[in-house]
């Protein structure tokens, strides 16, 4: 392990890491996985609380998956995408339209999330352009939002953490204040409230819609905020306004897509359906790289032209439609109807809803416990009545995840907020052990005197 720690030091440049930090505690090497569990070249083990990133949905080393992957790698591993296709491309493309919002009949491949986006940027300002309404070229997106971190999609995003050192270099975006319920100063309940808070996104596209090309919004869920959640009424009165002012709306699923908001996509719990939607993470159950924007017949016929004309969209990757990625994409698919993991998760996601609402509940540090489907937030806060975050240099977060190493948890906080996305396969016994050992944490890490009794 210490030879391949400093071999790793000496070569390597971590994403999202101060690499400082890893002189203190370095890079923990993975040898094997298997369902819920990474196993270091140790034996350590360490349950995997956010899907590694949110993308292993069924777990790691998946056998049928393994087995799907394995036949198309004896077959082709990866084809030219221009002109040229595969059999596990058609398939999932066929199969992403029927499970998809209805009206999204177009596939347009890619190999990660932030290339989803550019896409679908791109995708919309050339709609525009070429249907004569030259004027709209601008982005509209709301406070708080992550769309990954190319400089288009940072563009988009409103993280200082991500974008600050970069704002010289981005496009101008049309900022919106968003939902924010946990300090909502409506005072309603996420899932009771009529969205009173779009009014300041009503006001932005009745002020601005001559010159914007499309909205782009994280359904349901904000990530990289921290997990903050709202309701789908606001969603229902975006898509409302969008065809009222005839913008595009861009939903990024690549978070919240296949299962992890308690739907098959997070659209789905406003019953609306998006112009452009874009998929990643979860799309190949965390395999191989992949993403997709999907769209539709009207924006796809504006692009159909002969070549000359220019109309082409003049967008490539070139593991686009990558054949193993889109074989263990379709085995993914079968396991959700197979194995009915969308309504297993139904009762997955209430176990760990309770567990952890019961070990929050007379906890001082905890001001919000949130929840939506198998995503739960526990947002820590200074203090509970006026909500007051931490300083950002006390690192509550890190130091909480460093000490849940220690007992074998894999937590990734957003700053101060932990929180639990698990592999679909997660059991009872595994849910304890992970609510359980986030709390023993918290507790140590402020010398509460409660810390044992988890």
């Amino acid at each position: 392990m210490e030879e391949l720690e400093k071999k790793d030091l000496k070569y390597i440049w971590h994403p999202c890491t101060q690499m400082k930090d890893c002189e203190k505690l370095p890079p923990i090497v993975i040898e094997n996985g298997e369902g819920c569990y990474l196993y270091d070249i140790e034996g350590n083990s360490y349950l995997d609380c956010i899907s590694s990133w949110w993308t292993n949905i069924f777990g790691h080393s998946n056998s049928r998956i393994n087995r799907a992957v394995e036949r198309q790698l004896s077959q082709i591993e990866h084809v030219i995408f221009a002109h040229f296709s595969n059999k596990p491309a058609v398939e999932l493309a066929e199969r992403l339209v029927k499970i998809t919002p209805q009206g999204l009949s177009k596939v347009f491949f890619s190999d990660n999330g932030s290339s989803a986006v550019e896409i679908a940027l791109k995708m919309s300002f050339q709609y525009y352009q070429q249907i004569g309404k030259t004027k709209k070229i601008r982005f509209a997106a709301i406070t708080g939002a992550y769309h990954g971190e190319t400089i288009g999609a940072l563009s988009v995003g409103d993280l200082d953490l991500y974008s600050k050192i970069y704002k010289p270099l981005l496009i101008d975006t049309l900022r919106v204040q968003g939902p924010d319920c946990y300090r909502c100063k409506y005072g309603k309940e996420r899932c009771t409230c009529d969205a009173q808070c779009f009014k300041h996104m009503e006001k932005s596209l009745a002020d601005h819609h001559d010159e914007l090309c499309a909205v782009i919004i994280e359904p349901m869920v904000q990530g990289a905020a921290g997990m903050k959640m709202y309701s789908p009424v606001y969603l229902k009165k975006l898509r409302k306004a969008c065809d009222y002012y005839d913008i595009i709306l861009i939903a990024d699923e690549i978070a919240v897509g296949f299962g992890r908001t308690g739907k098959m996509f997070a659209c789905n719990h406003a019953d609306i359906s998006p112009d452009i939607m874009c998929l990643s993470k979860g799309i190949s159950a965390g395999y191989m790289p992949m993403s997709v924007a999907m769209t539709t017949e009207k924006i796809y016929n504006a692009f159909y032209d002969d070549y000359v004309k220019l109309k082409t969209f003049i967008h490539s990757h070139t593991y686009a439609g990558n054949a193993m990625a889109c074989a263990a994409a379709c085995e993914s698919l079968n396991i959700f109807k197979d194995e009915n993991i969308i309504e297993k998760n139904i009762e997955k996601s209430r176990l760990i809803g309770e567990l952890t609402a019961e070990r929050a509940k007379n906890m001082d540090f905890v001001g919000d416990v949130r929840q939506q489907g198998m995503i739960t937030a526990i947002e820590l806060v200074k203090d509970k009545k006026t909500r007051e975050c931490f300083d950002w240099k006390d690192r509550v977060g890190y130091e909480i995840y460093k000490i849940a190493l220690k007992k074998g948890l894999l937590l990734r906080p957003i700053g101060d907020i932990l929180y639990f996305m698990p592999p679909y396969v997660i059991e009872k016994n595994d849910m304890e052990f992970m609510v359980n050992g986030c709390f023993q944490s918290i507790s140590e890490y402020f010398d509460l005197p409660h810390a044992a009794k988890y």
